[in-house]
């Protein structure tokens, strides 16, 4: 119906420290290269801030110029307190405002116009606005057991279910929400931006890591499965680029494990290049993901990945043994201990995961995703 077409990509900030937002930057630009007409919504501002570039191909709007007053359970006497009923009130006029604004932004897109529900909080404003000949898609960038075990769970069901599609990372996770009654799932995987400047050898006795640290994230469960490894390979290093509320906490629980939690912790990072050309192994300790991005880049400069089972986006993937590296047991830390002292000891076997996962990661090339984009589009339309 509409070759190029307007995109409305609503987000919960447009500019949030993340990997969901990077990911909508990213597929922003791709969009755009196609010749589509990208808008990027953000309910709010960004609680931890990135700059995602200036002269941005494509607009970006916030719909509220302050953080929202977040929703409380109250109940008994608590719920007829005046301040609460005033604090909902509120709460509902910044909304109905919000909405607004989104509807006059939606309003300016031409047919065959698609909005796209990044995050299941910012498909609460969608769902609200006037999309009346718009195809609306809804997104899952975290794994269903995840979901399943979150309060997000019942709202992506409430939200997602009349929408046009629910897109989920992997087909197992579709599959997995249709047997929970949606009938309008599909998979839609990231696409791999990351194009290597500069190739690891796989001699340095660095193994390295990126990402949040925070509980989902598993930084700790990394910690505990490093110590034993630093004090037999004690000219190995380990590198953890991020930051996040965890940070102190970590840096306690590796001083008390016997490590140097400054060597470890290197704090933020945009050379991403330069930290994973300067390693022979990455590690993903995470106790949820979706489809890991940072797994993807690590595949991509050909570095083996130790990584817990924790979603069907890593067996996506990772093929154990065979490409990519390494899959342990979720939350099992001695097998990950083991995984790391494998790979530390033989520089064949790195070499051969490395080189498979490299092969492997080119079917999320950005054209071959943004091929999948384009016949989801063109469904929607018939």
């Amino acid at each position: 119906m509409a070759d190029n077409r307007d995109i409305f990509l609503v987000v919960n900030s447009v500019d949030e420290l993340g990997g969901l937002t990077k990911w909508a930057h990213d597929i922003a630009h791709l969009f755009t290269a196609r010749g589509h007409r990208v808008t990027m919504i953000g309910v709010e501002p960004a609680t931890d801030f990135r700059d995602y570039g200036k002269d941005l191909p494509f607009a970006k709007h916030t719909l509220h110029a302050e953080k929202l007053p977040r929703r409380h359970k109250v109940s008994g006497l608590a719920a007829l307190n005046p301040g609460h009923a005033r604090q909902v009130r509120r709460r509902e006029q910044l909304f109905a405002g919000g909405v607004a604004k989104l509807n006059a932004l939606l309003r300016t897109g031409g047919p065959g116009a698609v909005v796209i529900a990044a995050q299941v909080w910012a498909a609460e404003w969608v769902v609200a606005a006037d999309t009346t000949g718009m195809h609306v898609i809804g997104m899952s960038h975290e794994s269903w057991a995840a979901c399943r075990a979150s309060s997000r769970f019942n709202r992506v069901l409430k939200y997602y279910g009349d929408m046009d599609m629910h897109l989920s990372l992997t087909e197992a996770d579709a599959d997995a929400w249709a047997r929970s009654g949606m009938s309008n799932v599909g998979a839609m995987p990231n696409p791999l931006m990351t194009v290597p400047h500069t190739r690891p050898t796989l001699d340095e006795k660095t193994l390295v890591t990126l990402g949040r640290l925070n509980h989902e994230k598993g930084m700790d469960l990394l910690l505990e499965a490093w110590a034993p490894v630093a004090a037999r390979y004690p000219d190995w290093q380990l590198k953890v680029f991020g930051a996040g509320p965890d940070e102190q906490n970590l840096r306690t629980e590796a001083r008390e494990l016997g490590l140097d939690d400054t060597a470890i912790f290197q704090g933020t990072t945009t050379d991403i290049d330069g930290a994973l050309s300067a390693a022979s192994i990455y590690v993903l300790p995470s106790r949820a993901e979706g489809f890991p991005i940072a797994v993807m880049e690590a595949m991509a400069y050909g570095l083996p990945t130790v990584a817990f089972d924790c979603a069907p986006g890593i067996r996506e993937l990772i093929e154990d043994e065979v490409s990519g590296g390494l899959v342990v047991t979720a939350g099992n830390v001695p097998g990950f201990t083991a995984g790391i002292e494998r790979l530390i000891e033989d520089r064949e076997l790195r070499a051969k995961l490395g080189s498979a996962g490299r092969e492997s990661v080119q079917r999320f090339s950005p054209d071959s995703v943004v091929d999948r984009w384009e016949a989801v589009f063109t469904l929607l339309d018939r």
